[in-house]
């Protein structure tokens, strides 16, 4: 009886430790579409960044991703939230390592109508080594 009392506290002492030392950074940015060109943003962050992510999780370089989009209003003047989730600090190190290798091995963007990002879309706020708890 003693044993298995020890047993189980032991469990819950390192459960406990786990649950409160968590490595996961992510990168989130914030991104708004100009001049009514959401077609072409939503093009480009599908066959693109979300290309890249995909590829990225198969290799083990990332945790996962989020695409989202949400109706911007005067509070939220952005249409797209994009997450980008590393498992721990050695992960979020090497990204630009990483990306870049995957960005050279895709044969290049992939662009709606011709245009390019800095015509249809602007990271109003990006936000790097976000904590998870």
């Amino acid at each position: 009886m003693k044993n298995l009392l020890t047993g189980i506290v032991f469990f819950f002492v390192i459960n406990t430790f786990h649950a409160q030392t968590n490595d996961k950074q992510s990168s989130i940015d914030f991104v708004t579409v100009l001049n009514d060109n959401h077609a072409e943003t939503l093009y480009y962050y599908q066959n693109n960044w979300k290309v890249l992510r995909e590829a990225a999780m198969k290799r083990g370089y990332i945790e996962s991703y989020e695409l989202l989009e949400i109706k911007p209003n005067e509070a939220t003047p952005y249409s797209f939230i994009l997450i980008t989730t590393y498992a721990n600090q050695n992960q979020y190190d090497s990204r630009e390592i990483h990306f870049e290798e995957l960005i050279q091995a895709s044969g290049g963007l992939k662009l709606l109508n011709e245009k390019t990002p800095n015509d249809f879309r602007k990271v109003i706020h990006g936000q790097d080594n976000v904590k998870h708890w």
